[in-house]
């Protein structure tokens, strides 16, 4: 039983540039009596983590390393019986994320990781669901900035608005700061295999269920000047959009008919048009092998911005709900996007399902639905905003949006 085993946590990847920041998080907060690990392929590495977390916090001199590497399965299918929850900030995933997820599903071990890479998730879906399903165990990716802020944005506008109506819900995202190797390389891979990401969406579309009684949708905005916000509304080509539209096809909450769209909240139109042409060049180098690499050498794994570049960035995501004649707007905000906040939703959503009272799930599931309620108000108390900006009623039924 997983209640039995050795660790209640065990963070994989913990030498990476996330990882090691996921893990000073659980080093100043993670309860008393919290029987946590640190997993990652090279021993010296998880060791010098562990003299910097003993900075922190002197009791970790002693916390247990775990040596494990994702091209020896059998080294993770030991983490995996021995950890209650496991989580993984050790990516580009559609490469190296699979062997943990699958050594984790077999085991009825809980699963987490930050992918924000649409493949890898659809992927993971079609090849482990089904045996997470019967084991037990629950895959919940998308637990950090991608996608939490989104998906429990969406949820908490939701419950400020009636019950059982039509729901529309837009959200306007806006952030500062910097990018590690990790990201970077992610984005890079993301952008090289646009086909491969399609063919995979299709293969998911014609399995998984779908409500046989409800609407939901997430679909794509259009380049235009919001009616809600003065901002330009750039949709966001994300996995947040997808990720929202699951947990409401999970959750009877969103209503009889749920629509959902992303947008990248910009001030100046040239920007816009900057960025679009600049994102458009790049997804062209990386289908070329000579750029591809030459792009990914820009950056080696385990850089990212310093404690003080990381101190200035900032990110907010608005939400316009409408529905029951009734629109709200709401906010989530925090520090850091990338990095930081990343680092607290990884580590919170570790704490929630490994120590908090919860729905049962299994399967690969979002984190609304695997943890809802009980992640918002860890979340909320870590730091991060979630408030209700505006509250209109009384609208007739208009769709003021």
């Amino acid at each position: 039983m997983a209640a039995e085993r050795t660790y209640d946590v065990v963070l994989f990847g913990a030498t990476g540039f996330t990882g090691e920041l996921t893990a000073q998080y659980l080093a100043r907060h993670a309860p008393a009596g919290l029987r946590w690990a640190i997993a990652g392929r090279n021993p010296d590495k998880l060791a010098a983590v562990r003299d910097r977390l003993a900075a922190i916090t002197p009791a970790l001199a002693d916390l247990p390393l775990l040596t494990a590497d994702v091209t020896d399965p059998a080294s993770l299918r030991a983490v995996a019986t021995q950890a209650r929850v496991v989580a993984s900030t050790v990516g580009p995933y559609v490469h190296h994320g699979e062997p943990l997820v699958a050594a984790c599903a077999e085991a009825g071990t809980d699963y987490l990781d930050i992918t924000g890479e649409p493949e890898f998730v659809d992927q993971m879906y079609l090849r482990h669901h089904a045996e997470a399903t019967r084991s037990g165990a629950r895959l919940v990716h998308a637990c950090g900035f991608d996608s939490i802020p989104h998906d429990l944005g969406v949820w908490f506008t939701v419950k400020q608005l009636p019950a059982a109506v039509p729901i529309t819900v837009d959200g306007y995202v806006r952030a500062g700061g910097r990018f590690s190797a990790g990201t970077y390389h992610s984005a890079l891979t993301a952008f090289s295999r646009r086909a491969e990401t399609s063919r995979v969406a299709r293969e998911r579309r014609a399995v998984e269920p779908r409500p046989a009684d409800r609407r939901v949708r997430a679909i794509p905005g259009k380049l235009a000047r919001s009616r809600d916000l003065p901002v330009w509304a750039v949709p966001l080509p994300t996995i947040d959009p997808q990720v929202v539209r699951r947990s409401a096809a999970a959750r009877p909450e969103y209503g009889p008919d749920f629509r959902y769209r992303h947008f990248a909240a910009v001030k100046r139109l040239p920007t816009v048009l900057v960025a679009g042409a600049g994102l458009g060049a790049l997804a062209g180098l990386t289908r070329l092998p000579p750029t591809r690499r030459w792009l990914l050498g820009r950056l080696a794994s385990g850089q990212g911005p310093s404690a003080e570049q990381r101190a200035t960035s900032w990110f907010t995501v608005r939400f316009v709900g409408t529905g029951g004649g009734q629109r709200v707007v709401t906010e989530v905000a925090g520090g850091d996007p990338g990095y930081d906040e990343t680092a607290k939703m990884l580590a919170e959503s570790a704490l929630c399902l490994a120590l908090d009272d919860l729905p049962a799930t299994s399967g690969q599931v979002t984190p609304v639905t695997a943890m809802g309620d009980a992640l918002l108000t860890r979340l909320t108390a870590a730091g991060l905003t979630f408030r209700v900006l505006s509250v209109k009623r009384d609208l007739q039924g208009r769709d003021p949006s």
